[in-house]
């Protein structure tokens, strides 16, 4: 995850931005909307994340569109596409590119990998080795790939969408802290209702979700990156920036604002990190609830999402079965609101 400055910007957003972003945001997800059935935390993690400049993680098991919703939102903006499907074999070379000599001319060329492109599917990332993951890193953070020796800028926005399997499901490898660290969101996905389920069953049937059926560009690159611009006009106020740096010092002293019985399966808090990305969050929810400032629920909202991943917990919340969330919500609940 590229983290954005920390620096507040002078610029104040107009009611005309507000409005042009409310437009964008709407056809966006109207677009969106008619290929995807429910999954209302995914899309807005999806916008989240692009207009932060960031990346997700989703965690689910197969089958719950996590493909049809990446390769969708890129039809529906005009973006690149590409899906990466992960294997124990994949080498960093079929990700990020490679040289390839020309016996005619005696040359070496370069032959660019899939991530170069806008909206890049890394399926089953945890199936990958420890050494194809890595790859990713500098791409992530670094938003270029190094190939024999060169640099190579890859398109603006650029947001990787990583799926990973549960991780008691077999032949699956840990991401490491670092690689985790990377990550603007964790999302975990769950099944879809019922009646969800009905209407993707009738969807099917209109064609509506057939490959055949093609979705309509509604936005544009452009209008991404001018999303992005206005995400980081967003005002913070000082009291809100100190309820932010609050909430993440608190994952690290734990036991001093919550259940002693409760922080003692924390095993590290999260890093400064932490607290760059619930800003960005709480700025890009605040344009898409076409607000041009912070309110502590726009810190709120995506608390799961933001630090889920950043908590590192010992082997007796394993044995314990006790979830990030829990612990979450406890020292959201412990600290006072502004």
């Amino acid at each position: 995850m590229q983290p954005q400055t920390t620096t507040q910007s002078t610029s104040v957003i107009s009611p005309a931005e507000l409005e042009r972003a409310k437009s964008i945001i709407g056809a966006i997800a109207d677009s969106f909307n008619t290929k995807v059935v429910g999954q209302e935390q995914l899309r807005t993690s999806l916008f989240v994340a692009i207009m932060a400049g960031g990346h997700i993680l989703l965690e689910s098991v197969p089958g719950l569109a996590k493909t049809t919703a990446a390769r969708t939102l890129a039809d529906t903006v005009s973006a690149t596409f590409r899906r990466i499907q992960c294997t124990p074999d994949l080498l960093p070379s079929d990700i990020i590119g490679t040289q390839i000599y020309d016996y005619q001319k005696g040359t070496f060329e370069t032959q660019l990998g899939p991530v170069h492109a806008n909206f890049i599917l890394l399926d089953e990332i945890n199936r990958s080795s420890a050494k194809t993951q890595s790859a990713m890193l500098e791409a992530m953070q670094e938003r270029q790939t190094t190939i024999g020796g060169k640099a190579y800028g890859l398109p603006k926005p650029f947001v990787v969408l990583a799926t990973q399997n549960p991780i008691e499901q077999e032949g699956t490898y840990e991401l490491p802290e670092a690689q985790l660290d990377r990550f603007l969101l964790k999302e975990v996905i769950d099944y879809p209702t019922p009646d969800q389920e009905i209407e993707i069953l009738n969807r099917i049937d209109k064609g509506i979700l057939s490959d055949a059926t093609p979705t309509k560009a509604v936005a544009s690159v452009e209008d991404l990156l001018f999303l992005q611009e206005l995400t980081r006009k967003v005002y913070v106020d000082d009291s809100i920036k100190k309820y932010i740096v609050t909430l993440v010092n608190a994952t690290r002293q734990a036991s001093t604002v919550i259940d002693k019985d409760l922080a003692r399966y924390i095993e590290l808090g999260a890093s400064p990190r932490g607290s760059v990305v619930l800003q960005d969050v709480a700025k890009a929810l605040a344009i898409l609830n076409g607000r041009s400032h912070v309110i502590p629920e726009d810190v709120k909202q995506l608390r799961h999402s933001v630090l889920r991943h950043r908590l590192i917990l010992n082997f007796e919340a394993v044995a314990d079965q006790v979830h990030p969330e829990a612990i979450i919500d406890a020292i959201f609940n412990a600290i006072t609101t502004p």
